[in-house]
């Protein structure tokens, strides 16, 4: 969530012309991290809680890959960026974590065992 609301301040000096652009296209991605995140969790099925983290993962690249490009396009200075970048990172690694975690206890690994 810290990082939609990051995401959403970035866009405010973004111009009009970019209203249904690249402004649209990050709230868009920001807002899907999260959002998957939850509708995984309440399906109370670890398969389908672990498509939707994978979904949210994606997103969040996609995210990443939007808020590089508006540095390009010199929408926002790169110094901008830091906190959203690393808000990213954090959370891909989360991300990450969980569904390795959630796969290895679905096919009855523990954690100290090799795939």
């Amino acid at each position: 969530m810290d990082l939609a609301v990051e995401s959403y301040e970035l866009t405010r000096s973004f111009p009009a012309s970019e209203a249904y652009g690249l402004n649209s296209q990050i709230k868009r991605a920001a807002t899907s991290v999260p959002a998957n995140i939850a509708e995984g969790y309440g399906r109370h099925s670890t398969g389908a809680y672990v498509q939707h983290l994978k979904i949210a993962q994606g997103s969040l690249k996609e995210l990443e890959t939007h808020l590089l490009l508006s540095v390009r396009l010199s929408l926002v200075p790169e110094s901008r960026l830091k906190n959203a970048m690393m808000l990213a990172e954090e959370i891909g690694k989360m991300l990450w974590s969980l569904i390795r975690s959630l796969q290895d206890e679905r096919n009855g690994r523990t954690s100290d065992e090799k795939p």
